[in-house]
């Protein structure tokens, strides 16, 4: 039986990878073994970094909030306890854009807030 040696197959897959590495420095582009490890690496990475940015988000979202409703005298917690009693449906994403963008709407919402914050224990 003769010997397979991959032919077509094996160098479109190589290729492929080696594609895939492109952009990296020295050997990590150019040889088969460390182009893979690379691209492996980076695919890690990146699929990493798409969770994170969600995480990171939330927090810049949350910060923004917080600062801004500070400014009229509350704490954030209290803000979105106050917002979800009140049946405001808004996201932090949303809250944020109005604290930024929209400071009267911003001002209204805190007011709404305020009427529905409970009471101090």
């Amino acid at each position: 039986m003769p010997r397979a040696k991959g032919g077509p197959k094996t160098r479109a897959r190589r290729k492929k990878r080696i594609k895939l590495a492109s952009g990296q420095y020295g050997g990590k582009s150019r040889l088969f073994r460390s182009a893979t490890e690379s691209v492996d690496k980076g695919l890690t990475y990146a699929y990493t970094g798409r969770k994170n940015r969600k995480r990171d988000f939330r927090q810049l979202w949350i910060a923004r909030i917080s600062a801004a409703v500070r400014n009229h005298g509350l704490t954030y917690n209290r803000f979105i306890n106050a917002l979800k009693k009140a049946n405001v449906l808004l996201d932090r994403k949303v809250l944020s854009d109005m604290a930024i963008k929209d400071a009267t709407g911003f001002e209204k919402l805190v007011g709404v807030a305020k009427q529905h914050v409970p009471a101090a224990a």
